[in-house]
């Protein structure tokens, strides 16, 4: 039976390591893995850790994961030796075990830059990704070594529903739900316990969530590591394969948590980076923007390529939760102005596509006709 069943639909389009820009190749991409407790994360590290993959990885575990630091450390210095506080393993990985979110176990780990190509950051299972996430994009000093490069999540196949669904006090959005949401890439895991009915209501709700993502089913958390590293999720490299992305992604109906769903639309034209600014930060910090019954929209991933005025370059658009940032891709706009197409991906919570669109159109049309 094989370890790990894909469809070649669901693989994210990779960027060769060669197609990296100069300054691209100088950083080391951050890949954040979260995931509910029990669904397999710690698996999988541990399979990236003792297992001869040819790639060397630099994993921090969080201490507050399943099983103890001691337990994990033990696991691996077997097969390894103490590299001061980070663990060096017989199959080129690193490994050291911390119990924040991991920034100075980072700092530390760039000291032995020239050993690693790759760092993983697992968070705990109750952690919100996006926080974490943010730390790479406020710290700039940081930020000059290393980059995001997308968000893991690990689903439980035979319980990930009960977890999406799992209610919490005064209308919060439950962990799993928003690790769901924040992920580019989603891997579910246990698909060898489940019906093919049941696994197809978990992809349902999954994708009902989280109409961008990209799904790899896993049996013991196995997965072809070229399938998780270089996700280029956050990085203009994205581009070419965001825009093929974006013209299937498709507005979703609510289907566990009655709130969390994806808006997208597109529209043609270009839009001043002023009213660009203006629009989002009413979105994400003034909270002005409401659906049809007065609530305020709440915006847990934002991604997008948009035409700015005056720029011949298309431009991504990303946020996660009150953090956004515009890049400026490689990829020219057509001349003609008619074939300069905006599309934008909203996940989160009250989302009501007319309401976004016709602001963002607002905006577009407010520029063509000053």
């Amino acid at each position: 039976m094989s370890d790990d069943s894909t469809e070649d639909d669901d693989c994210p389009e990779l960027i060769p390591i060669g197609e990296r820009t100069s300054q691209q190749a100088l950083k080391i991409p951050v890949t954040i893995i979260t995931g509910y407790l029990g669904a397999g994360k710690t698996t999988l590290l541990n399979y990236i850790l003792t297992e001869q993959h040819n790639k060397r990885i630099a994993v921090i575990l969080n201490e507050f994961g399943e099983g103890s630091a001691l337990e994990k450390s033990l696991a691996v210095s077997q097969a390894g030796e103490l590299y001061e506080e980070w663990l060096e393993l017989r199959n080129g990985c690193l490994c050291c075990s911390v119990k924040d979110n991991g920034l100075k176990a980072i700092e530390n780990l760039m000291q032995k830059k020239g050993k690693f190509d790759y760092i993983l950051l697992e968070t705990t299972g109750l952690a919100d990704p996006g926080a974490v996430a943010s730390m790479f994009w406020v710290d700039a000093e940081l930020g000059s070594e290393i980059y995001l490069d997308g968000i893991i999540s690990v689903v439980d196949a035979k319980y990930g529903l009960q977890h999406l669904t799992e209610v919490k006090a005064d209308g919060l959005i439950n962990e799993a739900t928003r690790q769901v949401a924040l992920a580019d890439l989603i891997l579910i895991n246990k698909t060898d316990l489940v019906t093919p009915e049941e696994l197809t209501a978990v992809k349902r709700a999954l994708g009902s969530i989280n109409g961008l993502v990209q799904t790899i089913e896993t049996q013991r958390s196995r997965v072809d590591l070229s399938h998780v590293l270089d996700l280029h999720a956050f990085d203009s490299l994205s581009g070419i394969g965001l825009q093929k992305r974006l013209q299937h992604v498709q507005t979703t109906r609510p289907h566990l948590d009655k709130s969390i769903t994806t808006v997208t639309f597109e529209t043609v034209g270009s839009i001043l980076e002023e009213n660009l600014n203006v629009f989002i930060q009413n979105l994400l910090w003034e909270k002005s923007v409401k659906d049809m019954f007065g609530n305020p929209m709440e915006i847990i991933r934002l991604k997008g390529l948009v035409a700015i005025k005056n720029k011949s370059k298309q431009v991504i658009v990303q946020c996660v939760h009150e953090l956004y940032d515009l890049e400026e891709t490689s990829l020219n706009w057509e001349e003609s102005s008619n074939r300069r197409i905006n599309r934008l991906v909203f996940i989160g919570r009250n989302l009501d596509k007319d309401v976004l669109k016709q602001l963002f159109v607002s905006c577009v049309t407010e520029e063509n006709s000053s």
